[in-house]
């Protein structure tokens, strides 16, 4: 029997197929040496792991430079209109390793290593680098689609938080993702462009200034961003705080210089660290300093390079900014960069001195929105006196933009006064607020939600008032994933796999694994498909028996929960279904269940006091289940610590289940049921988010679908939601709770989960109880089918070849062609001169 291929021989054999031609080997050891000499400063005598790691990322990093230049080039050639994605976040994932799959360089980049035959030397996957959401993928796909792209955002100091369970709480750590360096950011202090806070405004004969302002630089970094072998490299920009030099310097004069050096700190923490609240909106000056600093900085870099642009046969220098939309698109990722819209406005108005009108025009015309959430204490709303304080000449270009939209819904509505306080920029009150979702739709030419059935729910309430006003105004573009991280580069066994069915083409456009329908039924597929998936089992099991010291049945049935911790999620929910298999477990020890190992990861906000009381409960129920010796290996219960981009693209190629359990009507669209779709596993959810299109496209028959619809959820908030009546009535539910609330689960702390205990039964908002039953049975009937492997199979090939949807490249070219106004391009760029390049 032939040895098994590893994942870089899988991914190899994908990537010899896509090279145009044969990388030199002996090249790239030069390279590789050459970095490690002259770069790192080491020798093989004296190098570490992390040096070997820089120097291979540093050696991959040159094949990109070449094309990054060229790509940047031919935009200034070709003047093509260019989109400029705006989001607070970036999670960018391990990037050595999705460059060179993208590249096509990870064959050659793994001889040449094998070749430097040094134990401490990296293979392609072997060292992580930052595991910074889901933008990522789209900023893959922009470049994969030859659109004239640009990312820009934060570049924090300290990421998220590293998560560590300590007593089965969870503990923040710092991420000082910077500690080391970072070989693949380029710093552009050529750039920097100076940010204004405080100050007053004066009106004067000459128009509109903001004067005696704090600045604060803006220093960019820039990071390449590959396509698909198509020799375009797009930048992502992030923006890091810098003091000005004579930042309080003033106080110099009176002896205080170490003091004026020290508060240079109050302006550098501007990009000192991301906010990890997930769905909660927190109403900091520091926040909103961060969301103003990101526009400020990005709307002079577009204007500039707008100003600066190579049009017609000659070179100019624009001055008419009436062609911006032309030339310009922005996308607003959620509200965060929201301040974009006044900022602009005050451009154009108080620096270029347009008139009101026109500058208006420009600005819709160019920027767009985007909604991510339907949950009204996530949406931003900011107090005026904060405003004032901070921002004071956007305040009264808000109050402007208000007074001008509410004029105009007056003339549309005359006489519903409250159709104007609900359609109102300013939310009047105790304190007196901005809506900063309104200020986005006011604002911007088009308004998406990233799931149909979101997009719905908006027009139909969160929004209904606007979408009256503005029908034409609002769209959908359901959210993808980019199938070359999730699919090639972490599951590359699967891959080959498809790609030995259908060729791989797919890979470049999903829609192809439609093709995989012809082969449900053949035998040796579904073998093949199982025999991966079980592969990525065992690792993944020897990944957990080494990090987490649980020794786990490989046979059973992975069910797995990834995500944030928060109660829409109803991680409670999946609790609710452990304690009931481990009451049934215990009541009847000598029947054949069906072996589980559930999984569940995610972080809770730091302030979020219910999250982290989930995760400990969480902890404490596998505490008393993996410790039972009646249960043995048919249960085990598994907090996955730290969840992140890097563990995801672990996990998932291993899952069997995927639970997608929100209520229906508050999951936006959700990313991770498309990669446990995409890698081969089984989902059981609600109807909600992007699992209604998943069941459309596959089958509602090849999913597990539970539960309340959305208008049975809306039905019963207007009836009434009684946890009661459910707890009385379900034996099953009334003996877990009783538990929980009895210390069963924290037995040194009887009352350690009171406050769950309270919230489920007297003030939940998700309606836990409401879905149980369903949700109890739909898990029965998962473990029934998990027992015959060829038709759970059969599902899963269903599932895998109706992907196609659910790829970024669909939903970049239809936020292109409908809301941009840009056509993709699978053509590609003319490669560099350098033939190393």
């Amino acid at each position: 029997m032939p040895k098994p291929l590893t994942d870089q021989e899988k991914r190899k054999q994908i990537s010899v197929r896509g090279l145009a031609g044969v990388e030199n080997v002996s090249d790239l050891k030069t390279n590789f040496n050459r970095h490690l000499h002259f770069t790192l400063v080491k020798d093989r005598n004296v190098a570490t792991k992390r040096d070997y790691y820089f120097a291979l990322a540093n050696t991959v990093r040159d094949h990109l430079v070449g094309r990054w230049i060229r790509t940047q080039q031919h935009y200034y050639e070709k003047d093509p209109k260019r989109v400029y994605y705006l989001s607070l976040e970036f999670y960018m994932g391990r990037t050595l390793q999705n460059t060179m799959v993208n590249l096509a360089l990870e064959n050659a980049c793994d001889e040449a290593i094998y070749q430097v035959r040094d134990p401490r030397c990296p293979r392609s996957v072997a060292v992580p680098h930052r595991s910074y959401l889901d933008r990522s993928c789209f900023l893959d796909s922009m470049a994969s689609l030859g659109l004239a792209a640009y990312g820009y955002g934060i570049r924090y100091e300290f990421g998220i938080f590293n998560q560590k369970i300590v007593n089965g709480w969870q503990v923040e750590e710092a991420d000082d993702w910077l500690r080391y360096g970072n070989p693949w950011e380029k710093a552009r202090p050529e750039y920097m462009r100076p940010v204004h806070f405080y100050g007053r405004v004066e009106h004067t004969p000459e128009g509109v200034k903001w004067v005696d302002t704090q600045v604060v630089l803006a220093l960019p970094y820039d990071t390449p961003i590959p396509g698909y072998r198509n020799n375009v490299v797009n930048t992502m920009r992030l923006w890091s705080a810098k003091a000005p030099c004579d930042f309080n310097l003033k106080d110099f004069n009176v002896g205080g210089y170490i003091q004026a050096v020290l508060d240079r700190n109050l302006a550098e923490n501007i990009s000192r660290v991301l906010y990890p609240n997930d769905n909660f909106f927190e109403g900091k000056e520091l926040r909103l300093k961060q969301e103003y600093f990101v526009v400020a900085a990005t709307l002079q870099d577009i204007i500039r390079r707008f100003k600066s642009s190579k049009f017609g046969s000659t070179e100019v220098v624009r001055v008419d900014l009436s062609t911006l939309p032309e030339k310009v698109a922005i996308q607003l990722n959620d509200t965060h960069p929201a301040m974009a819209i006044p900022e602009l406005m005050r451009i154009l108005v108080d620096t270029e001195h347009l008139t009101w009108e026109k500058a208006w025009d420009i600005c819709t015309r160019t920027c767009a929105y985007t909604n991510h959430t339907v949950l009204p204490e996530a949406l931003e709303r900011w107090p005026t006196d904060l405003l004032q304080n901070l921002l004071p000449r956007h305040l009264e270009i808000i109050y402007e933009i208000n007074r001008r939209h509410l004029e105009r819904i007056a003339k549309l509505y005359p006489g519903d006064d409250d159709r104007l306080r609900r359609m109102s920029l300013v939310e009047e009150g105790h304190q007196k607020k901005i809506n900063m979702a309104h200020l986005c739709i006011v604002g911007s030419h088009a308004v998406n939600g990233v799931a149909r059935i979101h997009s719905d729910i908006l027009k139909a309430t969160l929004f209904k008032d606007f979408y009256e006003v503005d029908p034409d105004k609002f769209q959908n573009k359901t959210n993808g994933i980019t199938p070359r991280r999730w699919l090639v580069m972490c599951n590359p066994g699967l891959a080959e796999v498809i790609a030995e069915r259908i060729g791989d083409d797919y890979i470049r456009d999903l829609d192809q694994l439609k093709k995989l329908l012809e082969f449900v039924d053949d035998d040796s597929l579904i073998c093949d498909i199982a025999k991966i998936k079980q592969e990525n089992k065992l690792k993944f099991s020897a990944y957990l028996e080494e990090q987490y010291k649980v020794k786990i049945n490989p046979n059973s049935m992975f069910d797995v929960q990834v995500k944030r911790i928060h109660e829409y999620k109803r991680q409670l929910l999946n609790c609710l279904h452990i304690i009931t298999l481990y009451n049934r477990i215990k009541k009847e020890p000598n029947k054949d269940w069906t072996p589980r190992t559930i999984m569940i990861g995610g972080k809770a906000a730091p302030g979020y006091h219910t999250a982290k009381l989930i995760i400990r409960l969480i902890t404490a129920i596998g505490e008393i289940v993996n410790n039972d010796p009646v249960v043995g290996d048919r249960l085990k219960v598994i907090f996955l610590e730290n969840y992140k981009v890097t563990l995801a693209e672990r996990i998932i190629p291993a899952s069997d289940l995927s639970e997608q359990i929100s209520t229906a009507g508050t999951e936006a669209s959700g990313t991770g049921n498309m990669k446990f779709m995409l890698n081969g596993a089984l989902t059981i959810g609600t109807m909600d988010g992007a699992n209604v299109e998943m069941a459309e496209e596959a089958g509602e028959e090849n999913l597990f679908i539970f539960g309340m619809r959305v208008e049975d959820v809306e039905a019963m908030d207007k009836s009434g939601y009684d946890a009661m009546e459910y707890y009385n009535r379900i034996p099953e539910l009334k003996q877990a709770m009783d538990q929980i609330a009895g210390g069963f689960f924290s037995p040194d702390q009887h009352d350690l989960f009171k406050d769950i205990v309270n919230m489920l039964l007297h003030h939940d908002r998700f309606k836990v109880f409401a879905d149980y039953e369903a949700y109890i049975k739909c898990q029965d009937k998962v473990s029934a089918l998990y027992r015959n492997p060829k038709e759970w199979t059969k599902k899963v090939i269903y599932n895998i070849a109706s992907c196609g949807k659910f790829s970024s490249d669909r939903t970049i070219s239809q936020y292109a062609r409908e809301i941009w106004g840009m056509e993709p391009s699978l053509e590609k760029i003319p490669a560099p001169d350098d033939p190393r390049q």
